[in-house]
């Protein structure tokens, strides 16, 4: 099978019955016949993104998708009334249509001085965010790596009887921002990856097992390491059964502990705090964790796929800390909720598309790592529970900080990982748990756009059987 794709983008030309047109030109003309609309401020907002997804079953392509999305966002602000409108047609009729479309939507909102573009900002990271060898490589050359990792889990073990999904993914991607401050910037980025999900069988239990690695650069994918991963997950827990209820010591691996993170996110959102829907809103300067607790986001962090020079409004990107030993320091903002909380927004405006507004999100958000091994930590419990995964983080509360999960994972006992355990339920509070934090391991471990280490937490109520 031979599929060709292309070898080289060339972001930002489009051509339409014969005519080329590029961002560089549309978006100025854009802007331009906005003020003219009379739009005191707008800014314009542009993506061309290509995403290939490869899924290989039993050495076979089971699916290949290439996708493209390409268009531009317009944001205008009239008398303190924000308008939007996108389009992916660049002809001039469809531009005046946007623009129209924009100025007559500013009217239908309530006046709001919050509203802002950014301005050019004093200086912005220099990220290596783009690698040529991910549009260089064939198809071919992706397959085999799907196809690797199948093959390296099926020959792990002779529990492990099925692959379920084995996948490569890469995705190279143009962003460029213009607005009436006089602002005009853009980047180039590009990331790959892959991932695997194994069953493991033994009798009638069968358990399933996860991986996944992504980088920005081709060449540190490792098939091998993602295929013998899945497959030691899956089979860990083929046996497990409940537990007594108790309270115990619990571990969190590097995965669900990033999950949790995941849930936190929300709780650190300068939206949140407006809408009253953070149970941290208040609380700056105060203790709300361990002092063995750090939180990061960090948009310009070197070698990971969430980093970029600016947001999604054109602010520059960088680290922002938001707590340091157990204390809170502060949000995250984009421009609007920064003007509304009286702060600096902090480059966190983030986009799903060119179709969407900017929302305030994270970039690369991570636990930060301690000083203790992974073995040290364990080693010092004599029972306790290390949790490889959680089910229903979705329903923790993002007020109360309440939370109740499904659980399962390996008993620990005399400091050493023993007995699968699964249909066991953790319960507790999302501040409590990072109060009750005693550990951090030195493994700090990303999952695209989010990280987190090992954890330990004492004290947490197991229900079990």
């Amino acid at each position: 099978m031979e599929i060709q794709l292309l070898k080289e983008r060339q972001f930002d030309v489009y051509k339409e019955k014969g005519v080329k047109y590029s961002m560089e030109t549309v978006a100025p003309k854009v802007l331009d016949m906005a003020q003219r609309k009379g739009a005191e401020l707008a800014e314009v907002f542009l993506l061309d993104s290509q995403k290939l997804t490869i899924e290989v079953a039993s050495q076979k392509v089971e699916n290949l998708k290439l996708s493209e999305e390409r268009g531009f966002g317009l944001r205008v602000i009239s008398q303190q009334r924000l308008g939007y409108a996108y389009s992916s047609d660049l002809s001039e009729k469809a531009l005046i249509k946007t623009v129209e479309r924009a100025i007559y939507n500013s009217r239908l909102v309530a006046e709001d001085s919050a509203w802002d573009v950014a301005t050019l900002g004093k200086s912005y990271p220099v990220l290596d965010l783009y690698d040529e060898e991910i549009i260089r490589k064939t198809v071919e050359e992706k397959i085999s790596l799907a196809q690797e990792v199948e093959k390296t889990a099926l020959a792990s073990d002779s529990r492990v009887r099925q692959v379920e999904k084995a996948v490569y993914q890469d995705s190279s991607y143009r962003i460029s921002l213009y607005n009436t401050r006089g602002l005009v910037c853009s980047y180039q980025g590009s990331y790959c990856g892959l991932y695997g999900v194994v069953i493991g069988q033994e009798g009638e239990d069968a358990q399933t097992g996860f991986s996944m690695n992504f980088s920005l650069k081709y060449k540190e994918l490792n098939p091998t390491k993602v295929g013998l991963e899945a497959a030691e997950k899956a089979v860990r827990m083929l046996g497990a059964k409940s537990m007594p209820s108790a309270k115990l010591p619990v571990v969190f691996e590097p995965y669900v502990m990033t999950g949790i993170l995941e849930v936190l996110q929300t709780a650190f959102s300068g939206k949140a705090v407006i809408k009253g829907t953070s149970f941290l809103a208040g609380k700056e300067g105060k203790k709300v964790a361990s002092p063995l607790v750090r939180i990061i986001d960090h948009g310009a962090l070197p070698g990971q796929v969430g980093s970029s020079p600016f947001d999604s409004e054109g602010v520059p990107t960088g680290e922002t800390v938001l707590v340091q030993d157990g204390e809170l320091l502060g949000f995250l903002h984009n421009l609007y909720t920064a003007s509304k909380l009286g702060v600096v927004s902090t480059g966190n405006a983030v986009r799903s598309s060119f179709k969407s507004t900017p929302e305030v999100g994270a970039t690369n958000f991570y636990f930060d790592k301690g000083t203790v091994s992974r073995e040290e930590l364990i080693g010092e419990i004599k029972r306790g529970l290390y949790v490889t995964e959680v089910m229903g983080l979705h329903t923790a509360n993002p007020i109360s900080g309440d939370f109740s999960l499904g659980a399962s994972g390996l008993l620990i006992e005399n400091g050493e990982l023993t007995t699968p355990v699964k249909g066991v339920a953790i319960a507790g509070n999302l501040q409590g748990l990072l109060l009750g934090i005693d550990a951090v391991a030195d493994d700090l471990t990303f999952y695209v756009g989010q990280g987190a280490p090992t954890v330990r937490v004492q004290g947490l109520m197991i229900s079990g059987k």
